[in-house]
């Protein structure tokens, strides 16, 4: 019997598909793209992995990480300082790519489990203060390298990958980064995962070995960290390292937040929507008026917030969801009112005894003789 397919599973899949398909091909066809929309494009699809990554540890493992935004320059500085090298040989083509994208990737992972492993044994607070200075650390190391390495606080040289196709490369990363992440999620290492953050204590009383999870989750989180960071490198001709601070790894974390925690799909918008604030917010605002892109930003965060969870605006949210708009415009499928002929009428289904024939049939019981049982009367 055919397993019947969750559709719900995959909308994100369909909707991220289906987008850069049709992006893709107006691209590739010779349509014009703004630069500055291909500039937002390649901007969101990092900002969806880094939101995504990031979820599997503070929203499915339920740990507190302040560091994301120091994997991320891990794999920024390597991915770029590989693709600088390889530049001569390969030139800037999908091949230098690759390569570049497997040693960031890696990398980061390999950052992830020499923190993980001691950082993963606390908890809480301690948790998100050692991430934290890991991330600082990290910046720290960079912007101190010398010109021959990574060039210091003037930043490491990178080269910009073609605008026109760039978008598609990272759109097509989000979609491995979701098919990874989802189904590490609902496999039985997700289970394991999702039962350490509900209840440690429990989790460890069944069997599960709790150090392995969290650096599991740890780690592959930070390998997607890194990806986002050697696709920030080719987006960009210049990767410096106070670009990945303190309060950039506050800004995936109101992300992961906004969008709901455990919330794969509710990331992705958030991360979506953040980025288009964030850039549209720096265009319009510009010169003396540079100095409210902040305030804005914050407002509008905590107008977002707070209707997101105030409970005076819950039969608001209930009523005016995206949710109930979709059940509303198919509810004449499903609609009581509307009353279908029932398939399953004694003159519709083919029968070979008569309706009246069955009616008719003596129920009453007969001894061995064909005597009835009320003395014999037919």
């Amino acid at each position: 019997m055919m397993k019947k397919i969750k559709w719900n599973h995959y909308i994100n899949y369909i909707v991220i598909g289906l987008l850069t398909v049709v992006l893709s091909a107006i691209a590739l066809a010779g349509g014009h793209f703004d630069s500055s929309m291909l500039f937002l494009l390649e901007k969101v699809a990092i900002s969806i992995i880094l939101a995504v990554s990031l979820s599997l540890v503070v929203g499915f493992l339920g740990e507190l990480s302040l560091g994301h935004a120091g994997f991320m320059c891990v794999g920024a500085y390597l991915g770029g300082k590989v693709a600088a090298l390889l530049e001569p040989a390969l030139g800037n083509g999908p091949l230098n790519f690759l390569i570049s994208l497997l040693v960031g990737a890696a990398v980061a992972a390999l950052c992830g489990i020499i923190i993980g492993i001691p950082a993963l044994r606390l908890r809480g607070d301690y948790l998100a203060i050692v991430t934290l200075a890991f991330g600082e650390i990290v910046k720290s190391l960079f912007q101190n390298t010398s010109d021959e390495s990574f060039d210091g606080a003037l930043g490491l040289d990178t080269p910009r990958y073609d605008k026109k196709y760039l978008f598609i490369f990272a759109f097509i990363l989000v979609l491995i980064t979701l098919a990874v992440v989802q189904n590490f999620i609902r496999s039985k290492h997700g289970r394991a995962v999702t039962a350490i953050r509900d209840n440690e204590i429990a989790a460890r009383a069944t069997g599960i070995n709790v150090t392995k999870y969290k650096l599991l989750a740890f780690t592959l989180s930070a390998t997607f960290a890194g990806v986002a960071g050697v696709l920030y490198s080719f987006s960009n001709y210049t990767v410096q390292s106070m670009k990945f601070g303190y309060n950039y790894s506050i800004e995936i974390l109101v992300m992961v937040v906004l969008g709901g925690m455990g919330s794969i799909n509710g990331s992705i918008l958030a991360a979506t929507l953040i980025t288009f604030l964030n850039t549209k917010l720096a265009t319009v605002l510009t010169g003396d008026l540079a100095v409210l892109q902040n305030l804005l930003y914050a407002l509008i965060l905590i107008l977002i917030v707070i209707y997101n969870n105030a409970p005076a605006l819950k039969s608001f949210r209930d009523r005016y969801n995206l949710g109930a708009l979709l059940r509303k415009l198919l509810r004449h499928k499903h609609d009581p009112a509307k009353i279908k002929d029932d398939a399953a009428k004694w003159d519709v289904v083919p029968t070979k005894i008569e309706m009246n024939e069955i009616l008719s049939i003596d129920m009453t019981p007969q001894d061995k003789k064909g005597n009835t049982g009320n003395g014999g009367e037919h």
